[in-house]
């Protein structure tokens, strides 16, 4: 490991630990010539997801742009950045685990929606508007109908 401050290469590792859950390391260096010490971090390295859009085009996922989009569907509704952040971490979990190097936006939005409306019914509607593109009031209210549905069965 280069070291910032000096450029030497040689440094000791002074304290390794587990973090973010586990799905890394963070390890304390200390350069070896000037003994400046600073924090590291080692992740395992993920294959790329490629997501298939509507159109045909193609791009890598983001899971900040999918946190965005969870924030937006939940704008002034009471529901916690740490639970939009898990769900965005469940959602990439789920697709990583199928074993596949592309997957669509659909099999993305309707994961996404399988967690949000476990979290709330408002925020549900808000994400499915935008991701099933309502053409008429119709299909907004059948959609409406389902959660209702769904609701009195819980």
């Amino acid at each position: 490991m280069i070291c910032p401050s000096c450029q030497h290469n040689g440094t000791k590792v002074l304290d390794s630990r587990p973090s973010d859950e586990g799905r890394s390391i963070r390890r304390r260096r200390e350069c070896e010539a000037c003994g400046y010490r600073y924090t590291t971090f080692e992740r395992i390295e993920k294959t790329p997801l490629v997501v298939v859009k509507k159109d045909g085009n193609r791009e890598e996922f983001s899971r900040e742009k999918l946190l965005r989009g969870l924030i937006r569907a939940c704008e002034k509704r009471p529901v916690p950045l740490e639970k939009l952040e898990n769900i965005t971490e469940d959602v990439e979990k789920d697709i990583r685990n199928q074993g596949l190097s592309e997957v669509s936006s659909d099999q993305i939005g309707e994961k996404v929606m399988e967690f949000l409306v476990l979290v709330d019914d408002v925020a549900y509607v808000r994400f499915a508007s935008v991701y099933r593109q309502f053409k008429d009031l119709n299909v907004f209210v059948d959609e409406l109908k389902e959660l209702l549905e769904r609701e009195n069965k819980k």
